[in-house]
Parts: C-alpha cells; structure tokens; sequence
C-alpha cells in the first residue's frame, strides 16, 4: 500500500429506508463528510508516484463504459467538440477515435502518453481538464450529460443486488482503491483516502446532488435529506481521513 494512505478504520455510519419498493442505503460517514475534489489544486493522481504538476487527476486511465447508451453519448458530444476545445482531437483522429477495445475485450477511452485521451493537458488553450467536462460548463449544461459516467460518479459508487424474491436492495457509498481493481493497489493516492481531499465548505450530500440524483433518483435523496434533518445538531461517525488531517485553526473547539 503506498506510504502515504490512510488506513480505514472500518467503522461507518448508514441509514437505510424503503422506496418505492426497494431498500436504499447510504454511507452517511462519506455523504455528510467535507470530501471534495482537489483537481488541479494540488492533487497529485493515481499514478504510481506523485505528480500533480502534469494535473493529470484520475485521467490517467481510460474510462470504462457502463453501456452502449453511456458509449454512444460520449461519441455524439465528443464530435461537437472543436479543435480549440479539444486539445488532442488530431491525435484522436490519428489513432482511430477516442474509444478503443482493450486487449481484455473492454470499451474504453483511448489513452495517449500516459493519460485519457479527452484530457487538455498543461498549455491547452483551455487550461488542463478534461475537454468533455470543460465544453459542458462553456455550453451551460451539466457535464454529467456529456462524460463517461464512471468519471461523473467518482467517488460515488452504487451497488445493487436483487434477491430470489425481486427484491432490490441499492448501497450509495465512497468510491475506494479497492473499487479500481487489482490496479487500484498501484495508486500512489487515493482521494477518499487522504486528508487533503477532505477540505470542502459543504457536505458531500450536497456537493454532489445532482449525481446523487442521477445515480438513485429524487425521491431517495429527498428522503435522506429529511433524515438528515431530523439530525441536524448530531455528530455523525466521522470518516477516517477526517481524523488524520491537521485540524485548521477555525476547527478547533476552545
């Protein structure tokens, strides 16, 4: 495990309700922490060692597609994309598109020198991000309608299972290392992690509504709101990168 990771402590804190006829559950330790996404404010990737002057995030990989739909979307924005937009559109074009089948038979987003072929890197006109995330925000619409949904998910996962009754039961939690897979070992950092990324003005629950939203629907997430409510002025289990990171001075309790 790299040397700089918090081992969790595996204590978590869930709510779970019905809705709808399924069983829902949320990882309220991760949901009302302050994680937030450091791109390009000193996140230094998932390579194998830091390097958070290439503002590669976790765009070293290609994206693996959910679907045919989530593949077809990303192919219908990504030809709207401009030059200007896209810094390595050329290249893309060059190589066969943005989208290529591994050797293991997965649809993913192609790589190229050693990040995912839709990232703008250092010196693109735009500035470093990724070209679908930034032509999202320019056209005033929502870049989850426009990136892989793996990509707009991170660090929220969901995970399903139905019984031998029918029964749906969903789990909404963090995105963790072991989440990638046996490459997810290799990471030198990973965000959920590490105390850096814990440094956001609002809860995660409200951070990411609009992907709560996608991910489980509005009467779900209405209903963990209400809960939330009803412990407004309670402590939560606190997270456990929460309890490695220095304490900032308005933190502390006299």
């Amino acid at each position: 495990m790299p040397h700089d990771s918090i081992q969790p402590d595996g204590l978590r804190e869930w709510v779970s309700f019905d809705v709808d006829g399924a069983t829902y559950s949320f990882d309220l330790t991760f949901l009302t922490s302050p994680w937030t996404c450091i791109y390009g404010r000193g996140c230094p990737g998932i390579a194998d060692e830091p390097a958070p002057e290439l503002v590669h995030g976790c765009c070293t990989h290609g994206a693996h597609f959910i679907d045919k739909a989530d593949r077809r979307r990303v192919e219908e924005k990504a030809a709207q994309l401009t030059g200007k937009q896209w810094q390595l559109r050329k290249r893309a074009e060059k190589l066969g598109g943005p989208i290529e089948r591994t050797e293991d038979g997965d649809v993913v987003t192609r790589t190229w020198d050693d990040a995912c072929i839709f990232l703008n890197r250092v010196g693109a006109p735009t500035g470093p991000g990724c070209a679908l995330h930034q032509a999202a925000l320019a056209a005033g619409e929502r870049p989850l309608d426009w990136k892989p949904a793996v990509c707009w998910q991170v660090p929220l996962r969901l995970d399903s299972h139905v019984d031998d009754n029918g029964h749906a039961t969903y789990w909404l939690r963090e995105w963790q290392r072991r989440d990638w897979g046996e490459g997810g070992q290799e990471f030198h950092w990973w965000c959920t992690e590490a105390g850096e990324a814990f440094v956001g003005g609002r809860a995660v629950v409200d951070e990411m509504r609009e992907e709560i939203i996608e991910m489980v629907g509005e009467a779900p997430y209405a209903r963990l709101l209400d809960y939330l409510a009803t412990r407004a002025d309670e402590q939560f289990v606190e997270h456990p990168a929460l309890k490695q990171r220095p304490r900032q001075p308005s933190e502390v309790v006299p």
